[in-house]
């Protein structure tokens, strides 16, 4: 059988964790920067260099974590990630509001999840002046959210659920389900 990346990542894990322990005497602001700079960085080797950053960036975040090219995070120290997630290239991440992403969970090409939205109640000032509220977002275990999809913000993906092709999520997801539309509706329950 063909080594998995998981497999490949165990064998090196020792130096995994130095590189992170190194990477950490480095500042935050420094180490973000770093981070944004590697965003286009391809292959194993930004996948990496990313994962390292990440560990000492985000609020927490476990193993075998793939934050692909491409991908815009926004306020990373507000963002927990689990364990073997995949998050795929042409998303746009936002944790101003607090975003909490389970184990075992994968976010496929250009998808975007939202902590924050705007009002509109203040006649008097444009839209955009609004304010813009923060609500967290919570992703349970066992999640894959497929390309395209709006996820916004106050909601909760509950576990073992999937999230069809180009959905917008505006209410919370029941578990074991598969959701999908505009906005998105239970279509198949398990």
């Amino acid at each position: 059988m063909k080594p998995t990346g998981r497999d490949r990542i165990k064998k090196i894990k020792g130096l995994i964790n130095l590189l992170v322990a190194l990477n950490r005497v480095i500042p935050y602001s420094i180490n973000k920067r770093f981070f944004v700079m590697s965003r286009n960085i391809s292959g194993n080797i930004g996948l990496l260099i990313r994962f390292i950053m990440l560990k000492n960036l985000a609020k927490s975040c476990g193993d075998n974590v793939s934050i692909h090219e491409g991908v815009f995070l926004k306020s990373i120290k507000t963002i927990s990630f689990g364990n073997n997630i995949s998050i795929h290239s042409m998303c746009y991440i936002d944790g101003s509001g607090v975003l909490d992403i389970g184990n075992d969970v994968s976010i496929a090409h250009a998808t975007t999840i939202m902590t924050t939205s705007h009002t509109w109640e203040d006649q008097n000032t444009p839209i955009k002046y609004n304010p813009a509220p923060k609500k967290s977002v919570l992703i349970k275990d066992d999640v894959w959210i497929a390309s395209g999809c709006r996820i916004l913000s106050g909601i909760t993906i509950n576990s073992r659920s999937i999230v069809a092709a180009g959905a917008v999520v505006n209410k919370n997801v029941p578990s074991n389900c598969i959701v999908g539309g505009i906005p998105a509706k239970v279509i198949k329950q398990v």
